[in-house]
């Protein structure tokens, strides 16, 4: 229940992150080292994996969206907003709507629980077969937009020599196959997923299993959790769908974002509102 000093009339709710419908099914997650030269040993053995249908966030979370969160929390900002002002919680002029960046997993998970508390809707960060689904649909597509490299699809190293962030929607020729944008390139995104406490080698291999711990979402900042989605950094050996990387939940860097999903149902143990990837969330444990 929003509390009602909380609570934000949905004819002002302009700050929400617009979100793309995924439809239930199977899709190829992973890589083809046959069918995919830059296959890298940690997306393999590519195979089939069943998601129930969900939302995804069409681009990564802007610097105006998350500006929102900031000033009704006042929680900390991110580094380069600290030279703002109305107490250091606007974004950088000129970059509202680029992704939000400097922000740890905790800090994507602290807006992922605000936004589910203003609009009573649940929110999360997508886990790791959510991302790469919505980013490369049901047949496994190397890059969102198929099977064929355009450097001009994406924010990658090849065309961006500032090294720089972009807008949101400044590649709509990289659009995925449900419609998501900056899937490949821009910022590498948080998910829920964990990779391991070990650098080089995760911890959680393929296939892919979401009961063999690696969704725990209650391990200590000891444990690296994967990012996906690539930088402006990264070249297109990187820059593809099935592409992970990894970083200790409480670091921040000026590639990395995160965009959201959304897909609840209501336990009838609890009653309350609960988020669910391959099945109801647990009724014993308690959801926030």
């Amino acid at each position: 229940m929003i509390n009602s000093q909380e609570k934000i009339s949905q004819k002002k709710l302009g700050f929400l992150p617009e979100m793309v419908h995924i439809p239930a099914g199977e899709f190829l997650m992973g890589s083809d080292p046959q069918q995919d030269v830059d296959a890298k040993a940690d997306e393999q053995p590519q195979h089939m994996v069943y998601l129930p249908q969900y939302m995804i966030a069409r681009t990564s979370i802007t610097n105006v969206q998350y500006s929102v969160f900031l000033l009704l929390t006042r929680r900390a900002p991110p580094l380069l907003w600290r030279l703002g002002f109305l107490k250091y919680r606007l974004p950088p002029l000129g970059k509202w709507h680029y992704p939000v960046v400097y922000v740890s997993w905790y800090d994507a998970m602290a807006y992922c629980r605000w936004l589910s508390k203003v609009t009573g809707q649940a929110y999360t960060l997508p886990n790791e077969p959510e991302w790469e689904k919505a980013a490369r649909g049901p047949d496994g597509q190397i890059y969102p937009w198929g099977n064929v490299w355009d450097a001009m699809k994406c924010n990658s190293s090849e065309t961006n020599t500032r090294e720089v962030a972009t807008r949101v929607d400044a590649y709509p020729g990289g659009i995925s196959p449900y419609g998501v944008l900056d899937m490949v390139g821009n910022v590498w995104e948080w998910t829920r997923s964990l990779w391991g406490k070990d650098l080089a080698q995760p911890d959680f291999g393929y296939p892919y299993d979401a009961e063999d711990g690696r969704e725990d979402m209650t391990v200590g900042n000891n444990v690296r959790r994967v990012l996906r989605g690539v930088s402006f950094y990264n070249d297109r050996r990187v820059a593809r769908c099935a592409a992970r990387y990894r970083y200790s939940p409480h670091n921040h860097y000026n590639s990395v974002g995160f965009r959201v999903v959304s897909s609840s149902t209501t336990t009838k143990a609890e009653g309350k509102r609960c988020f669910f990837v391959g099945g109801l969330c647990p009724p014993t444990k308690k959801h926030t």
